[in-house]
């Protein structure tokens, strides 16, 4: 009995140092592929569209209704969660399967080929960027919702700010939790409707390089 449980140990054990190394070499190739360009530039719009978005929201949205208001949060929040679902469903779609519908010209094949080449980009867009941007103008749409409702109803600032500000992070929190389980199902489903509607917007360019 002694033996077997020093035996199941010494497994452990190396199981865990198997775990190590893979890691280790997970991590230098992940280090090798880095893209500074990219880093770079989803830095500098984030940091544009974050400052640009956080001044207009601060000017303009306290002075909004109610009921816009309250129309606006809540669609920034599905904002939010949709982009979600699109950056966690492009990281566990199947690439084989667009490169399938692509050899039959099926519309939007193509960008969704992209897109899946390229998920660690989408997601970092899709789930930081715009989650980012949705989260300041949900934030103070939340604070102009709170403010009209506590001076309406003659309640307490602190306790209805927090109140909104509570229900608000509720919703999307529990829309995020929902619509991932749903991204991960319905993955390819997904990026194929997203990418068919983003077709009719943008147009890849096609390589007509000819060989020599």
């Amino acid at each position: 009995m002694l033996f077997k449980t020093k035996n199941r140990k010494e497994k452990a054990k190396e199981e865990i140092r198997n775990l190590e190394v893979q890691t280790r070499r997970k991590e230098k190739i992940n280090k090798e592929k880095v893209n500074v360009k990219w880093v770079s530039q989803i830095t500098v719009v984030a940091f544009t569209l974050s400052f640009s978005l956080s001044f207009i929201s601060e000017t303009t949205i306290p002075n909004l209704s109610l009921i816009f208001g309250i129309i606006l949060t809540l669609a920034f929040v599905f904002l939010g969660v949709l982009f979600d679902i699109i950056g966690v469903s492009v990281t566990s779609a199947d690439e084989k399967v667009f490169h399938s519908m692509n050899s039959r010209k099926v519309r939007g094949s193509n960008i969704a080929v992209k897109m899946v080449k390229n998920a660690e980009k989408v997601s970092n867009f899709c789930c930081d960027v715009i989650g980012d941007i949705c989260g300041i103008i949900s934030g103070a749409s939340a604070a102009s919702i709170a403010a009209i409702l506590s001076m309406n109803l003659k309640t307490n600032p602190l306790f209805t700010s927090l109140f909104v500000a509570a229900t608000i992070a509720a919703l999307t929190i529990g829309g995020k939790a929902l619509g991932k389980t749903f991204a991960i199902n319905k993955s390819n489903i997904i990026i194929y409707e997203s990418s068919k509607f983003i077709s009719y917007f943008y147009h890849p360019k096609k390589n007509t390089k000819k060989k020599k």
